[in-house]
């Protein structure tokens, strides 16, 4: 019953004095408005990677050439990979525990039908691109074997290609100029949306060897995707794509060279993302306490002006039988509901901000779950609390004759 008495007594304090009250509560509203946005963009980023890793499989393993170095520095990438080293990989003698590979070289290239024209990202690969990330297609075929032994200048389309080249109009068969080479379109895909990090619709994917003697120029890829049989299958994958490629590149230990190559599963990409989105998250969180910080002293200052204002009020409350420790749970309590109300408020303008964020930048993923709301307010609370303890103990230490002189 005392605690809800003092709660209405901070309420009509507040409403009192309404300008000081709002001055008071300012830095808690943006510290937590501040928080919201800071955790509700983490949380959304790190949902988004996580539902993209998850759309490549977890038992997609990806090799990539290695960074060249010089005097200590990256200097560049090491051009190794072949669409021989590929095939390797598919031995089942050597490689047992991988199900299928297939090469990647790519590039941006302009895209030409008649008059239409557009944009996109060339993919040179084979056949088992498309069991690999289980993309399929819509309307005729996919690359095959035969396509890639022959260097057929063949193009399946993406989606949104096909859309922009044909529109609704049948595409299978028709010519297309790949940077003015010819193609003939075998294929459209599916719909997909994106896979991991690429946004397929927007890609052709054409045989590997035509995109490395056609268009490029170049005898290397630029990574190989693999497929291991099963989850529990990675990491006897990775030993032996390891071991394949070292014996292909000639690289022993007791040579002393270092890979030429490097190997990623999607739980080392997960550990990747994890430790850059800790980084970015400390960064956010340490901007969203500094504005909490900022609000408590706001918060210390209003509460010092009050004990100034309230000395004979209080003198009058220590006469009539108060202890000192009702004192200064009474200056707590105001301090912890003008925090608070801030809080609250705070919540509105964080998911404000998260909102107009989201529909404004169209590319920033937000997510605001329910323990960030606790933990916003719990923080709001504490930070009233702790800057109130001052106030309340110089409030509480007053002397009671001296506090009824005080006018």
């Amino acid at each position: 019953m005392f605690v809800l008495q003092i709660f209405m007594m901070a309420i009509r304090g507040l409403r009192a004095n309404l300008l000081r009250s709002l001055l008071a509560t300012l830095g808690v509203i943006i510290g937590v408005g501040a928080v919201i946005s800071a955790m509700s963009i983490l949380e959304g980023t790190q949902r988004d990677i996580i539902q993209r890793f998850e759309t490549m499989g977890s038992e997609t393993i990806t090799v990539y050439p290695a960074s060249a170095r010089a005097e200590g520095r990256t200097v560049g990438i090491v051009q190794t990979l072949t669409h021989a080293d590929a095939d390797a990989l598919t031995d089942p003698r050597r490689c047992p525990h991988v199900a299928a590979a297939a090469p990647e070289i790519s590039g941006v290239a302009s895209i030409r039908n008649l008059s239409r024209n557009t944009d996109a990202t060339v993919l040179g690969t084979t056949a088992d691109y498309s069991d690999i990330f289980s993309y399929r297609v819509a309307e005729g075929r996919f690359i095959t074997r035969a396509d890639v032994a022959s260097e057929q200048k063949v193009a399946v389309l993406g989606y949104e290609v096909a859309q922009e080249l044909f529109g609704n109009a049948p595409a299978i068969d028709r010519p297309i100029r790949i940077r003015e080479v010819p193609f003939r379109v075998i294929g459209v895909m599916e719909q997909k949306g994106n896979i991991g990090f690429r946004t397929v619709d927007t890609q052709v994917k054409i045989p590997v060897t035509t995109a490395m003697n056609r268009l490029f120029g170049t005898r290397h890829v630029h990574a190989i995707t693999v497929r291991a049989t099963s989850p529990q299958a990675v990491s006897e994958a990775t030993a032996e794509i390891a071991r394949e490629l070292r014996r292909r590149h000639n690289i022993s230990f007791r040579s002393g060279r270092q890979d030429d190559f490097n190997i990623f599963t999607q739980e080392e990409q997960r550990r990747q993302v994890r430790e850059v989105t800790t980084i970015f998250g400390i960064v956010l969180y340490s901007i969203a306490g500094i504005s909490l910080v900022v609000g408590g002293v706001g918060i210390m200052n209003i509460m010092l002006v009050s004990v100034t204002e309230r000395t004979r009020e209080i003198g009058v409350r220590m006469a009539v039988g108060a202890q000192r420790w009702d004192i200064l749970r009474q200056f707590l309590i105001e301090a912890g509901v003008i925090s608070l109300l801030g809080g609250a408020f705070g919540v509105l303008v964080g998911y404000l901000m998260t909102d107009l964020l989201e529909k404004t930048t169209r590319v920033i993923e937000t997510y605001t779950a329910p323990r960030v709301l606790a933990y916003a307010l719990t923080m709001a609370i504490l930070t009233g609390i702790f800057s109130g303890i001052y106030p309340a103990y110089k409030a509480s230490r007053l002397d009671p004759v001296e506090a009824l002189r005080y006018e």
